[in-house]
């Protein structure tokens, strides 16, 4: 197979967004992004870090609140307000998953539409569900962009999903569905997974099982785009058993290298939408 490379793609990414960010500052706005960490979360550490360094490289005004564990919903949700009126602040990101305590849900919620530089507050969603111009969750279309690289062709393909979440499987559907894909979205529940996922021509793993896509569960010359992020006697590995798909031909995504770059740099791309924006007096 070819190795989509996330971290050239990111790379080419990040050169454009730093005119625009360059020239926005010209015009006295300098995108800002906030993020908001509750608790010890080793990986959520690892994802807010590298954020901020990403926005900070490209001279943007990054911050990030790390809250206790045990700060109370209430405290939480005022800051959130406090960022929403915060006009150096144009994308606001709480990071999951959240202490037990809190209800996601109604974090989501707080966000302002116009600064939910993730696309998880539900009338983004929704405007994504019909199409409308919206802030694209980040993994998803990190997704595209890297197909987009490679000039592959989504319109009559047959992709096929593992996993329904929020944050990818569902919007990720979607943005096929505009593309003109055929898609099915497989889960826990699914009957015949193996039959399924081999008349795939995209493959979308998303279910944080690693290494549980076998080459004989994928056609060859398909288009696999590996989303998990398994940690495996200290290695970082996929949902795709890479050493064996890798094997057939046609793409796949490596991990890591692969989709994570451009989750982070949709998030920047997003968030230099906002401060946009704002300067046409959106």
């Amino acid at each position: 197979m070819q190795t989509i490379n996330g971290k050239e793609v990111s790379k080419k990414i990040r050169e454009e967004l730093q005119n625009e960010i360059d020239q926005l500052k010209e015009k006295g706005i300098t995108p800002g992004l906030s993020v908001i960490i509750v608790g010890d979360n080793p990986a959520s550490k690892t994802y807010v870090k590298s954020k901020d360094k990403a926005c900070k490289q490209l001279g943007m005004k990054s911050e990030v609140h790390s809250l206790d564990g045990d700060v109370s919903e209430e405290e939480l949700l005022n800051l959130i307000d406090k960022l929403n009126n915060d006009e150096t602040i144009h994308g606001i990101l709480v990071q999951l998953p959240l202490p037990n305590h809190i209800d996601e849900k109604k974090v989501i919620e707080k966000i302002s539409p116009n600064k939910d530089v993730d696309g998880f507050h539900p009338i983004n969603a929704g405007k994504l569900l019909v199409g409308e111009d919206t802030f694209i969750p980040c993994t998803p279309h990190g997704i595209i962009k890297l197909m987009e690289s490679e000039n592959i062709d989504i319109e009559g393909k047959r992709a096929v999903i593992l996993g329904r979440s929020n944050i990818v499987g569902k919007p990720i559907s979607l943005l096929l569905l505009e593309k003109n894909a055929t898609v099915t979205i497989c889960h826990s529940k699914t009957e015949n997974l193996k039959e399924i996922t081999k008349e795939a021509d995209i493959l979308i793993a998303a279910i944080g099982k690693a290494n549980f896509v076998k080459s004989d569960m994928v056609k060859d010359g398909a288009i696999v785009i590996d989303v998990g992020i398994n940690r495996v006697d200290g290695k970082l590995v996929g949902d795709v058993d890479f050493d064996s798909v890798n094997k057939l031909n046609g793409f796949i995504t490596p991990v890591p290298g692969g989709v994570g770059p451009m989750t982070i740099t949709m998030l920047i791309y997003n968030t230099v939408i906002a401060a946009r924006r704002l300067e046409r007096g959106k």
